[in-house]
């Protein structure tokens, strides 16, 4: 039996789709339902469902970046979207990310019915692949998925994040949370498109933020590194001297102002 989650905001339709679809005759059997993003992605982790019938729009959660996290940790997971948000190009960037049916509500019988077969077409094309590559722990599943348009759809949401709040006490788990993955996942993506880890990714942006603020000479450096987001004098001169070479005095002394003075003298 082929597993499936319902996830809407609107308990008369997550009732509807659980009590109305003929799920044994599909050899599918309802795992669970949930009512928002966030109990829907705890349950999905949980039962690790081979099929979600969800909404895109609901609190605490919606929008491509949740197709995104999904796709990206639950690769062979197939997923229909059953929303009231009528946009085309919303749905084309949503197939494009792995959705395979992007239905309007309210949608008929027959609709449902034809997108749970694509959905199960999809599960057993997949079916003897799986058998034939994954003899251990699922490794060609975790490549599949770094390798996805979802997961770089990810990768991209998060870095604009740490970029945006690089001055916070940023830790990985809010950056996980903020694109709806667990932190493993995202550190195993973030090395993986970037080569780096998430303090490394981190650091880089907070020192190039670094030296920009050293062209300001009335700036006292350890003013710069709290505005940068480090509260730690020694710990951000340890980063900045291995991330740039030399100390950030040195830096600003020999290169930052110097380089300014230039600019305004060819100017």
């Amino acid at each position: 039996m082929y597993k499936v989650v319902i996830i809407d905001d609107e308990p008369i339709i997550v009732k509807g789709l659980e009590k109305t679809v003929k799920w044994k005759e599909f050899g599918c059997a309802v795992a669970g339902t949930a009512y928002n993003g966030i109990e829907g992605m705890e349950l999905i982790r949980k039962e690790r469902p081979d099929m979600l019938i969800s909404d895109i729009c609901m609190p605490r959660m919606g929008g491509l970046s949740m197709i995104a996290a999904l796709k990206s940790e639950f690769p062979n997971m197939e997923i229909t979207i059953l929303t009231g948000y009528r946009d085309f190009d919303y749905a084309q960037q949503s197939i494009r990310l792995g959705v395979c049916r992007f239905l309007l509500k309210p949608s008929k019988m027959d609709e449902l019915n034809e997108a749970i077969r694509a959905m199960l077409e999809r599960l057993e094309e997949k079916a003897p692949r799986q058998k034939e590559d994954f003899p251990e722990d699922g490794a060609q599943e975790e490549k599949e998925g770094l390798e996805s348009a979802a997961s770089s759809f990810i990768v991209k949401n998060a870095l604009a994040f740490i970029e945006a709040n690089y001055a916070e006490r940023l830790k990985l788990a809010d950056v996980a949370d903020n694109v709806y993955v667990s932190q493993w996942h995202l550190s195993k993506l973030l090395n993986k498109y970037t080569g780096q880890n998430f303090s490394e990714i981190l650091n880089h942006v907070r020192m190039e933020k670094e030296k920009e603020l050293l062209e300001t000479p009335s700036l006292r450096i350890g003013d710069i590194a709290e505005k940068v987001g480090f509260l730690d004098m020694a710990h951000f001169s340890r980063v900045f001297k291995k991330q740039v070479g030399i100390s950030a005095n040195e830096y600003r002394n020999t290169v930052s102002i110097p380089q300014k003075k230039r600019e305004k003298e060819e100017i």
